[in-house]
């Protein structure tokens, strides 16, 4: 028990300092994991850990992932994307699997190694992807369904690969087989020299026979497995459409919130053994049983409750990989092994680049996908491992082989950070267009084309106001031109730009922008040079209202505080409270809270957080009871009086 307690405090304090500093450099949380590892290999090799072991236990929250992927799409949404995985998914793997099998060839190897090697690195990291893409916001983006579809046909494949690759197995190697397994192979840690001893041992990668696994299609002929696997499939999707409600409603009954954790943790379990036991990846299973869940009113349920345990094994996952790394095999073959590493990862990418050109994937996003995509995947390991214990690669060679994988997944990071930083940044700015000739005849200028200044122009355009709105989203305005809106393209915050558009003439100027500096900033302007226009600004929170009234601006909107009072008043009426009463209250909170904040507002200091201003710290805490007394009293003085009033 000391050893598990202790073996789980390590990872937990690796991943917990790692990550954030990680983070704060803006590395990612991938790579932060992944250097963890590295970082407690040594204390690991130290404890005789068995890290390979580890990996495969942790690979589970790949497993987890796929199954919340799958509650994110729809059936139909599925059925829209089947060009792009027969098509992207698949022209990716068998490209992929051809070159490399090529340049393995030339390389020296037989043709049955170069296919295995070829396949196996034709296959990309769903962890590391799916977790980069969906922390960065790219998931929604072309390039990231893009790769979503070419990981998601990658996890398919790996089921017919693992039945073909037997195929390939090497006369000589079979021959061998019995000597190797004559002779003690450490399995683990405890049992293997240090990494320093003999850095051309051969070790068991955790694939080894562990004894006979449970399987329900042992001995079977072939249409006999086909349909176990069929019927598997059937209950899973049955199971998942008519027994997920019952089961749900017969454990809300207890009104424990641990048993829907139970639930949703038995389900993926229960669907991920299932899979096993018919020979199907687990991954897949789950996926399935997501996509099958995406319409339950029990989704965002499951989804809470998987989704901390499937981020808990990801992070467990990416440290195993960073630990597991043999850096003394890697330093003695150092040049060798880089090169294949960066060769693979450029050929990947080539392939990726060629498919996204095909695909008519433009700009940034086929950037994403060609980088994005570039590694070798966590399936390497589980696949290289079946290659050797199938006699199709020499356990020397397979080693070398999985440093390749480790490394290129090592530095999928590193990628992700050339995209943010340097292609997608190029890409934006080849995208922006020359600004458009204002009309400079309008009284009223709208900032901002989105969400609230959209809003804002439908609503004045319906008075029969003439506006001009101005945004630097070139999309967007595409978008809104489809549907015959006409907006102008330029960045607002430019004086030239305002200057032609008419600011000197104007009677009202809506900033509706969504930068919160840039909406400070562009207030202060106008309101410094044109003080004769009405300036109304978006602020985004109650700080963001004391720096727009330093500005100078005193037509103030909160973006979400009006539709807090209408969810308030909601709320009141719910009550039982009729709605002019309810509305009646909402303005005395409203009224209340105006006053309040030209109070405090006079203690704001710009770019100082309102916790270290003393002034305003005093301030609110010496309004804060009899401001909140007097607003229930009146409150109060309302519903009596509307109560007498029934009477």
């Amino acid at each position: 028990m000391t050893d598990v307690l202790l073996l789980a405090f390590i990872f937990l304090v690796a991943g917990v300092v790692s990550v954030p500093i990680a983070s704060r450099l803006g590395l990612g949380s991938v790579l932060g994991y992944l250097i963890a590892g590295i970082v407690i290999s040594p204390l690991l090799a130290l404890l005789h850990v068995d890290v390979i072991s580890l990996q495969h236990f942790a690979e589970f929250g790949v497993v987890m992932m796929l199954f919340l992927v799958g509650l994110e799409l729809e059936p139909k949404m599925l059925w829209e994307m089947r060009l792009r995985l027969m098509g992207l998914g698949g022209g990716q793997i068998g490209i992929t699997a051809l070159a490399v099998m090529g340049v393995a060839m030339v390389l020296g190897q037989p043709w049955t190694v170069a296919l295995a090697i070829g396949l196996v690195f034709a296959l990309s990291s769903t962890a590391i992807v799916l977790q980069t893409l969906n922390e960065k916001g790219l998931m929604k983006s072309d390039g990231g369904q893009s790769s979503f579809s070419v990981l998601l046909t990658q996890d398919i494949a790996v089921i017919p690969m693992l039945a073909f690759i037997p195929l390939l197995a090497i006369p000589e190697l079979m021959d061998t087989a019995a000597h190797v397994t004559d002779h003690a192979v450490p399995t683990t840690h405890a049992e293997a020299p240090a990494h320093g001893d003999d850095p051309h041992a051969t070790y068991d990668h955790g694939g080894g026979d562990h004894g006979p696994g449970l399987s329900l299609v042992d001995g079977l002929n072939g249409w006999q497995t086909a349909l176990a696997t069929l019927a598997a499939i059937a209950a899973v999707i049955v199971g998942g459409s008519f027994l997920t409600s019952p089961i749900f409603r017969f454990i809300s009954a207890a009104n424990l919130r641990e048993l829907f954790t139970a639930a949703a943790l038995m389900m993926v379990i229960g669907i991920a053994l299932l899979m096993s036991l018919v020979g199907l990846s687990p991954a897949l299973g789950t996926f399935l049983a997501g996509v099958v869940l995406a319409n339950s009113e029990y989704r965002h349920e499951l989804e809470s409750d998987i989704d901390p345990f499937k981020g808990l094994l990801l992070g467990l996952f990416f440290m195993t990989v960073g630990a597991g790394i043999n850096f003394a095999l890697l330093f003695d073959n150092i040049a060798s092994i880089l090169a294949l590493t960066l060769g693979l990862m450029a050929l990947k990418s080539l392939v990726l680049l060629l498919l996204a050109r095909i695909f008519k994937l433009r700009g940034a996003d086929k950037w994403l996908l060609g980088l994005g995509l570039a590694q070798a995947g966590e399936f390497g390991f589980v696949l290289l491992t079946f290659t050797v214990a199938n006699n199709v690669i020499p356990a020397a060679l397979a080693d070398q082989l999985l440093l390749v994988v480790a490394l290129s997944m090592l530095l999928t990071p590193a990628l992700f950070i050339l995209y943010d930083r340097v292609i997608a940044p190029r890409y934006s700015a080849e995208e922006e267009r020359d600004a458009d000739e204002m009309p400079g005849d309008s009284h009223i200028l709208i900032a901002g084309a989105g969400r609230i200044g959209g809003l804002v122009n439908r609503v004045l355009e319906a008075a029969g106001y003439k506006t001009t709105v101005i945004d630097y989203s070139a999309r967007r305005l595409d978008i809104m031109a489809r549907f015959g809106v006409k907006h102008y393209y330029g960045d607002a915050t430019r004086p030239d730009l305002l200057h032609a558009a008419g600011i000197h003439d104007a009677r009202v100027f809506v900033i509706a922008i969504n930068d919160r500096d840039k909406i400070t900033e562009l207030t202060r302007y106008v309101t410094s040079n044109y003080p004769h226009v009405h300036v109304i600004a978006r602020a985004v929170d109650r700080d963001h209202v004391y720096d727009l009234w330093f500005a100078g601006c005193r037509d103030i909107i909160r973006e979400t505080y009006d539709s807090t009072l209408r969810m308030s008043r909601s709320a009141f009426e719910a009550l039982g409270i009729d709605r002019p009463v309810a509305e009646r209250m909402i303005d005395e909170f409203n009224d209340t809270d105006r006053r309040a904040m030209l109070e405090v507002a006079q203690v704001h200091k710009p770019g100082v957080p309102p916790h270290e201003n003393e002034e305003y710290v005093a301030k609110v805490r010496e309004m804060l009871d009899p401001w909140q007394k007097e607003l229930g009293d009146r409150m109060a003085t309302i519903r009596e009086s509307a109560e007498a009033d029934k009477a």
